[in-house]
């Protein structure tokens, strides 16, 4: 019987794998979820086939291509992750910069905290905040952003101590939303998405106070026809106006 059952499933267990194998798994950074899912339904309207796609931190990215993980796109949030992953011979080329991206900070409007631009109201705000959400700056480009810009602008004493890190910028984003913290860091392009918008207010921190967050994308080794295809879509006018309507510079 057992046997039986063996030779009757069997098929569907190839059929599943070959599936599997075939289909083209994309990298894409959290802070990208909303801008890629619109990009994403525009290139499959374009008469593409839909990528599988997965969001997460750069960093954690990063590790599990060096591992083998078997995607085939690298769409990072930042250059240092991809460009990483070039001199390591994990890629075709180094890619190419694809959007700029910009820091925000959110509240949480239940909270009654009012965000201003100004470091005397900025300072008020941390100290009447109980959390203060970013993403792992070692994972997470945005996250290295917040840390670049508190102790730029002199926040960081006060802050540090009421910090809670996520894995990702999406997952610090939640954090605010959902009011396990009052105040976080994020990206813009999250920060503007009608879920978070809903919730929240935001500010734009001064982009001279921390690096310039240059977003690189890569195509992995042996990446297939559907990948390439996909790449040379994220540098279409089409996608470009895309990412410009959530925030983004793009080159």
């Amino acid at each position: 019987m057992k046997f039986r059952l063996y030779y009757l499933l069997a098929p569907l267990f190839f059929c599943a794998n070959l599936v599997w194998a075939q289909t083209t798994t994309v990298a894409v950074a959290a802070n990208m979820k909303d801008a890629f899912s619109e990009i994403s339904l525009a290139y499959k309207a374009a008469g593409n086939s839909e990528p599988r796609i997965v969001y997460g931190s750069s960093g954690n990215f990063s590790a599990q291509i060096m591992n083998g993980a078997p995607f085939k796109l690298f769409i990072s949030a930042d250059e240092y992750f991809p460009l990483e992953l070039y001199k390591q011979g994990k890629t075709i080329d180094d890619g190419l910069v694809y959007a700029i991206g910009k820091l925000a900070i959110i509240s949480k409007n239940s909270t009654g905290i009012r965000l201003l631009d100004n470091k005397s109201e900025l300072i008020k705000a941390i100290n009447k905040a109980n959390k203060i959400a970013i993403a792992k700056p070692e994972l997470a480009p945005y996250g290295r952003a917040a840390v670049e810009y508190l102790k730029a602008e002199g926040l960081w004493n006060i802050a540090k101590d009421k910090l809670i890190y996520a894995d990702n910028v999406g997952i610090a984003t939640m954090y605010v939303v959902t009011g396990a913290a009052d105040l976080g860091f994020t990206a813009l392009s999250l920060a503007r998405s009608a879920e978070v918008s809903k919730e929240t207010s935001y500010i734009l921190p001064s982009s001279n106070l921390y690096e310039p967050i240059k977003q690189r994308m890569v195509l992995i080794k042996n990446a297939p026809r559907e990948a390439v295809t996909l790449y040379q879509f994220m540098q279409s006018p089409q996608a470009k106006l895309i990412l410009q309507r959530y925030g983004y510079s793009t080159p």
